[in-house]
């Protein structure tokens, strides 16, 4: 079973369940804004993609922040961040059991069908 990771607000997050649920794909939602995120699923996370990758800094939420919070970013004040502002966190994570992955492009796709 696939875990997907999001808000229910996100057009992607809509777009990938609608994909996995076309594809006949077994899978369960987390909204991070109602289920809330563990910091142990983040590091998790940011173990198997990095916090380069999991860091959304073109969201409503990286533009909200101060210039302080957004300078010298390193993987612990990335983690920091993304557990205060769950928002943050590129959307959506998908886990596979074994495998994360970030986002929703047709690599990504084309992973989670196989």
């Amino acid at each position: 079973m696939i875990t997907v990771i999001g808000i229910k607000s996100c057009d992607t997050c809509r777009k990938a369940l609608a994909h996995l649920k076309a594809e006949e794909v077994a899978h369960k939602f987390h909204d991070l804004r109602v289920d809330g995120l563990d910091e142990s699923r983040l590091q998790t996370w940011l173990d198997a993609v990095g916090w380069e990758v999991l860091l959304n800094r073109r969201s409503t939420t990286w533009r909200g922040l101060s210039d302080a919070d957004k300078a010298d970013m390193t993987s612990p004040k990335a983690k920091r961040l993304m557990v205060e502002h769950p928002t943050l966190i590129k959307r959506p994570v998908f886990e596979t059991g074994d495998q994360v992955y970030v986002g929703f492009a047709a690599d990504v796709q084309k992973a989670l069908i196989s």
